[in-house]
């Protein structure tokens, strides 16, 4: 039934509150993006035996780090482009970790980390991951107390779907370290400074491989208490210009680890 809006004229049924809320834009990071390679048990598992072939000999002793750079971020419900000549590519669901002041937690953000397939972690070229907008970001910021801490946050689960098709879920139970070692360990060798966003990793399907996505899929990603995050992707047209690559730190590798705790990285 009409009821009086505040003006005095008759308020209809579908005026909700919703549609007189101020609008609030989607989240993109303000700082540096951190991910985590070999962080989930299964890959671990499959990468053990080769992590003490050369170069390294070793296995890594610290968190395995890479650089996502500012020009892949892609809000949630935008497209994101294959380069000329790739057909198809990886698709990881991960959780970041954004950082607050004073070493803190502020909150958490969904990721789809998007990769042009390759088959080793041993120095890889930037331009697998820091292609123009290959990295997916969730619409919001979930507060670190509305998550339930770090134990509400090793329940977590993420879903990651193409076409509405489940293709793998991800528990966050399953990491080699869990959020709060990899907080404490990355920052006992970095200082995360307010607003940067350190990624959990991302799990491989049984063979190893990652779910792939080509032009024309559409990809969601969903976790309890986290608006979806959802993507489609295009081909880039013929007559596009270079694609954009992030310029990595430290001589041009994507990866870093931490030298003064021993760490190598593969």
């Amino acid at each position: 039934m009409p009821t009086l809006a505040t003006n005095g004229r008759k308020k209809m049924p579908h005026e909700g509150t919703e549609m007189n809320a101020p609008w609030i834009p989607p989240y993109l990071p303000q700082g540096t993006v951190y991910g985590t390679l070999l962080n989930f048990r299964r890959e671990h598992a499959l990468w053990a035996s080769r992590m003490n072939e050369a170069p390294y000999q070793a296995p890594p002793q610290a968190p395995v780090l890479y650089i996502k750079t500012a020009n892949t971020f892609t809000p949630s419900g935008h497209a994101i482009a294959l380069p000329r000549g790739v057909a198809e590519v990886d698709v990881s669901a991960t959780l970041g970790l954004v950082a607050g002041e004073g070493g803190t937690v502020a909150g958490a953000v969904l990721f789809n980390d998007v990769a042009i397939p390759h088959e080793s972690y041993y120095r890889p070229p930037v331009k697998f991951r820091c292609v123009d907008g290959f990295l997916g970001v969730g619409r919001e910021r979930v507060s670190f107390d509305t998550m339930g801490g770090w134990a509400g946050l090793g329940q977590r689960s993420l879903e990651l779907r193409v076409h509405g098709v489940l293709k793998q879920t991800v528990a966050l139970a399953d990491l080699v370290r869990d959020a709060a070692t990899l907080w404490a360990d990355v920052n006992a060798f970095q200082t995360l400074r307010p607003g940067d966003v350190l990624m959990l990793g991302t799990d491989c399907l049984a063979d190893g491989s990652r779910p792939r996505a080509k032009a024309g899929d559409a990809v969601e990603i969903t976790a309890a208490g986290f608006k979806p995050l959802s993507n489609h992707f295009v081909q880039e047209p013929p007559d596009a210009g270079p694609p954009q690559v992030g310029r990595a730190p430290l001589g041009g590798s994507e990866y870093a680890s931490a030298p003064s705790v021993g760490g190598t990285s593969l």
